[in-house]
């Protein structure tokens, strides 16, 4: 199998999966310092593609995302799949995610992955599960976990 793509959800893969809140509403993410070392690297290998579902919280991910210099999609749950499917060959992608709706995604990917801290389902379905939690070097430990399993030989 030749992998082309790396997509990573954002809330929850990216990040802690926790929102900072005011009574205003939405205000932070945390986004953790390693992960983009990783994707740096991997990007010589493959194409890194990132969508989100947080419609509220948009904002605050494309300024991060913009800065890492990465596509940016957001994509409802419901509809990630359907979307999936008509932008990417799904058997060419890697696919990191961390919810229900990603669980149910990963039996069509060519490989997934979870973080530690991912929800039971996502756990039980992926490939591989990370070590590091989500915003704490989930994705990095993903990216270096499958150059050496799909590109060093």
């Amino acid at each position: 199998m030749k992998l082309k793509h790396l997509i990573l959800d954002v809330d929850g893969v990216l990040t802690t999966g926790q929102f900072l809140y005011t009574e205003e509403g939405k205000f932070a993410k945390v986004f953790g310092p390693h992960d983009n070392d990783g994707i740096k690297i991997i990007s010589k290998f493959m194409k890194v593609h990132v969508i989100t579902a947080d419609k509220r919280g948009f904002g605050i991910t494309k300024k991060r995302i913009d800065d890492m210099k990465l596509p940016l999609d957001l994509v409802p749950e419901a509809d990630r799949k359907g979307w999936l499917e008509k932008n990417f060959n799904l058997k060419e992608c890697a696919f990191m995610g961390d919810s229900l709706h990603d669980a149910e995604i990963f039996p069509s990917m060519g490989y997934s992955i979870a973080p530690a801290s991912a929800f039971y389902p996502a756990l039980e379905a992926a490939d591989f599960v990370t070590k590091h939690r989500a915003g704490e070097g989930a994705v990095g430990e993903a990216c270096l976990h499958i150059i050496k399993k799909f590109f060093s030989k």
